[in-house]
């Protein structure tokens, strides 16, 4: 099933003509509308006009969290305050939080990319969405509660939390698509087994997940736990929310809506563009933004990008899972480390569960790096021999994927925080400012 086929399934020189089209005129509107971009532009002596071709997307300077927070609340807005029809917002946890606002017709493209991709994943307007995403100045709980209203499936908004609820309405009400964080997922179906009860059983078709780090192997756990197919969702606050990226049937990358989106991936220290299938930082630029256009924002993800054609048969180009953040590393004994390859590096070994936290420490000197994983139920009650075993696997492990030596505790089942939300499992202890 393909929501648009015109769109989706557009010869790559079509798009690309509508993408130079469509960036000229948010260049042009940006720099008339929008004084950050006017004065910005100015200074780097780049102009609307000299945007002739889509490579010279990479004469204008990149735009960046801090640039939002500085505009902040409404200094990027290219509209009438009263044309905005909504306010969204990001945490704010580093500083002034990054203000998103969207006008009407904003909603509807928003609700577009989402009504796309749960096509992708198979869902229609017979299906029954559960979305545990959070409500609120969040924007992950309304992408999906719009995407869901235009493809006509029904939506239980039920947010964040109360878990007993979440698998009783699960039940009662005949969901057959479930939205969550992977961690949360897991919890989910860890509860519900708990309970005697069988998540297979629920009747569930898909799942869309995202908002946090994840591995392929906790995609194949929460597979296994509901017997359903697991499709990434990505998207960020700053361009619009959820939609940016999401997998198809393939499940072999996100596609992206491109004419929507222009994707550019660049070597974070070069900041030089890169070609397709190399690793680096994604930057994204709204195309068809009406109310904030956002261009060349750097999202600090690491991914990649595939031109290869897709064989759901959409053209657009599809983004690699996100490997870690160009910002977010954790640099332990002068090598860089992403909590995903060491969550990745648990993963593979059995009798442990997906429940681990890095604790970063520097007692004197030299950093220390302590990983706490939950034993699974058997194993914590099979005696101390078993248990050095398994948390001298789980040590080797994490040499073979980060290259460093870490202290592994094991810790008893579910004694480890639970999240709801987006998952932390990073407590860094050094002072490094």
């Amino acid at each position: 099933m393909i929501w648009d086929k015109q769109k989706e399934c557009m010869p790559r020189e079509e798009l690309e003509e509508l993408q130079l089209k469509k960036l000229q005129e948010t260049v042009k509107r940006a720099f008339k509308k929008i004084p950050y971009y006017n004065k910005k532009y100015t200074e780097v002596e780049v102009f609307p006009e000299d945007i002739e071709t889509l490579k010279d997307i990479e004469k204008l300077p990149f735009i960046t969290k801090d640039d939002l927070r500085e505009s902040y609340p409404f200094g990027l807005f290219a509209v009438d305050k009263k044309k905005i029809k909504e306010l969204h917002s990001s945490s704010g946890t580093t500083g002034k939080p990054v203000v998103s606002g969207y006008t009407e017709k904003d909603l509807d493209i928003w609700s577009e990319t989402i009504a796309r991709g749960l096509t992708m994943m198979g869902l229609g307007e017979d299906d029954v969405i559960q979305n545990t995403h959070g409500y609120g100045m969040f924007t992950g709980g309304f992408g999906v509660h719009y995407g869901s209203h235009k493809i006509g499936a029904t939506i239980i908004p039920i947010s964040t939390g109360q878990t007993k609820r979440q698998i009783e309405i699960m039940r009662d009400f005949g969901t057959t698509g479930l939205i969550f964080t992977p961690s949360y997922g897991i919890y989910l179906g860890e509860t519900a087994i708990e309970d005697g009860l069988d998540p297979k059983e629920f009747g569930i078709k898909a799942i869309g997940f995202g908002a946090e780090m994840w591995t392929e192997e906790m995609r194949e756990q929460i597979e296994k736990i509901f017997g359903a197919k697991a499709y990434n969702i990505y998207g960020l606050t700053e361009l619009m929310g959820p939609g940016v990226g999401i997998e198809c049937c393939a499940q072999q990358g996100l596609h992206i809506p491109e004419d929507i989106y222009y994707p550019e991936i660049i070597d974070p220290n070069t900041l030089e563009n890169i070609g397709p299938n190399m690793e680096g930082e994604l930057v994204l630029t709204n195309l068809e933004r009406e109310g904030m256009p956002v261009i060349r924002f750097r999202t600090k993800d690491i991914t990649s990008l595939t031109y290869e054609p897709c064989k759901c048969g959409r053209t657009f180009a599809r983004m690699g899972r996100i490997t870690g953040r160009s910002d977010d590393m954790i640099k332990v004994k002068g090598v860089a480390i992403f909590p995903s390859q060491i969550e990745k590096a648990i993963l593979k070994v059995s009798q442990v569960k997906p429940h681990y936290m890095i604790i970063v420490t520097r007692p004197d000197v030299l950093d220390q790096i302590e990983v706490k994983v939950e034993a699974s139920e058997d194993l914590f009650f099979d005696g101390v021999k078993e248990m050095v075993n398994i948390r001298q696997k789980i040590g080797k492990s994490i040499e073979n994927e980060t290259g460093i030596r870490v202290k592994v505790t094991l810790v008893e089942p579910r004694s480890l925080p639970r999240f709801e939300g987006k998952a932390k499992r990073v407590i860094d202890e050094r002072n490094l400012h």
